[in-house]
């Protein structure tokens, strides 16, 4: 799995202009599947997650996790994060997972995130998602598992 956190004051993904996930301060993570993930991979990626210091302590180093700040976290699915970009000048889409793993994969993490913290936003999978976001700083990592 890869994810693309980035550390954020506000964040909402939108769908047909209504709302389906909002956060204040916090992480806001693009989701990508590929097909060799699993449930351990989900798992893995959530502990990092939650526990991966981004957040500034009182002397501005960045110290403190998602956990300890309790921040919001907002995921979205995204596999266009999956992408073999390696050459041409188009990405191909054979490395991400099937819709069907893909979406399961999601919902796990969903499930897990929402049962270990709060609060938890999502986007939702599959559908023509709109973005907002106000990065902080901005500070962005992409994490693989």
């Amino acid at each position: 799995m890869k994810a693309l956190l980035q550390r954020v004051r506000g964040a909402r993904v939108e769908v047909d202009g209504e709302v389906v996930g909002a956060i204040d301060q916090g992480l806001l993570v693009l989701v990508g599947v590929e097909p060799q993930d699993s449930e351990a991979s989900a798992d893995k990626l959530l502990h990092r997650l939650l526990n991966y210091r981004v957040f500034s302590d009182e002397v501005g180093k960045m110290n403190l996790s998602l956990k300890d700040v309790g921040g919001g976290l907002l995921l979205v699915s995204q596999f266009t994060l999956a992408a073999d970009t390696q050459s041409g000048l188009r990405p191909s889409f054979s490395t991400a997972a099937p819709p069907a793993q893909g979406a399961a994969l999601f919902d796990h993490l969903l499930a897990l995130a929402r049962a270990q913290h709060a609060p938890v936003a999502s986007g939702r999978f599959g559908a023509d998602m709109q973005v907002h976001l106000v990065n902080d700083e901005p500070v962005t990592f992409l994490l693989e598992v």
